[in-house]
């Protein structure tokens, strides 16, 4: 992949963006979904549960792919963006599966799991953006998202076939209330989490060919993968507040299941948890590119693009 050697035509906007075609396969792919879930219930035809499975898992997450493709700038081609959605997703689901394979259940153990699932995430953003330019913070965290899509996709899929798979037979039910919940949650977790590494990521290489080393990168990986950890463990932590809040003894625990009467106590906990912690990434990612986006600015209106002394962008090539 080669670089125009002029910027402008590094940095025009794509012929595609801005026609809104992510809301437009939403909207038509929720109408399918729907349908697909009429005929199958009127025709009791299990061939069709895999069509509702992938439907629900992957409608979410493509739209935020062609949210991408229609702001993405620079030489990021459509074909890097699906490649980073299917193969990045695939990978990253199996690389995490076997860095997990032998994690010990305990109370530590969410946290684990957001080390290493942003870590295997984290890698395969970096050989997505490779060659990518130019770097910029925006740049990142929409490739960023891009590849957290697909990861939410895949792992999405997974869950709707273990909820759909029972010993009494398909639970459709159990598949359809999985599906709606990740897919209502998919923009606030794998993607947002991604996004934000990748926008420190390209942030810190701004006006440079090759990524560069920094700090600011290590600390962006500690803080997505507890704030993943934390989402991870909200169920947990939701339950416990929910027995201190109400003064509830913990012996009142059954074979691990929470009194009726706490239901509605540690479910309303449980969403204020993920409101939280998704309002913190929210406000992670708005700043991280509101920073990078005043840096780049004062970084041009001094001639120095590089920020560090380096050539400047159209000599990267």
């Amino acid at each position: 992949m080669s670089l125009s050697p002029d910027v402008g035509a590094v940095s025009a906007a794509h012929p595609h963006h801005r026609h809104g075609w992510w809301w437009k396969t939403l909207l038509v792919g929720f109408v399918l979904w729907v349908v697909t879930i009429i005929v199958t219930i009127s025709t009791l035809n299990t061939n069709l549960v895999p069509t509702i499975i992938l439907l629900g898992s992957f409608l979410v997450p493509f739209t935020v792919v062609l949210f991408v493709i229609e702001r993405v700038t620079g030489s990021v081609s459509t074909m890097q963006l699906i490649v980073a959605f299917f193969v990045g997703g695939i990978l990253g689901v199996l690389g995490a599966s076997l860095l997990e394979a032998d994690l010990q259940s305990g109370a530590a153990v969410y946290v684990v799991v957001g080390f290493v699932e942003e870590f295997v995430k984290g890698v395969l953003l970096v050989v997505v953006g490779w060659r990518v330019r130019p770097k910029t913070a925006t740049q990142g965290a929409l490739l960023g998202a891009t590849v957290g899509a697909g990861f939410a996709a895949f792992e999405s899929a997974g869950y709707a076939f273990n909820a759909a798979i029972t010993s009494r037979g398909i639970d459709l039910p159990s598949l359809l209330q999985t599906e709606v919940v990740r897919a209502i949650l998919s923009p606030v977790g794998h993607v947002l989490w991604t996004a934000i590494l990748g926008a420190v990521l390209f942030g810190a290489s701004h006006g440079r060919a090759r990524f560069r080393w920094s700090w600011a990168t290590v600390i962006a990986y500690v803080v997505v993968s507890v704030l993943h950890g934390l989402w991870d463990s909200n169920s947990t932590i939701s339950t416990l507040l929910a027995f201190v809040v109400t003064g509830t003894p913990f012996s009142a625990l059954r074979n691990g299941y929470v009194p009726a009467s706490l239901a509605g106590v540690a479910t309303t906990l449980y969403v204020i948890g993920l409101l939280v912690v998704s309002a913190i990434g929210v406000v992670v990612l708005v700043s991280v590119l509101v920073r990078y986006r005043r840096r780049a600015a004062a970084a041009a209106a001094t001639g120095d693009p590089g920020w560090d002394g380096t050539p400047a962008p159209h000599a990267l090539g």
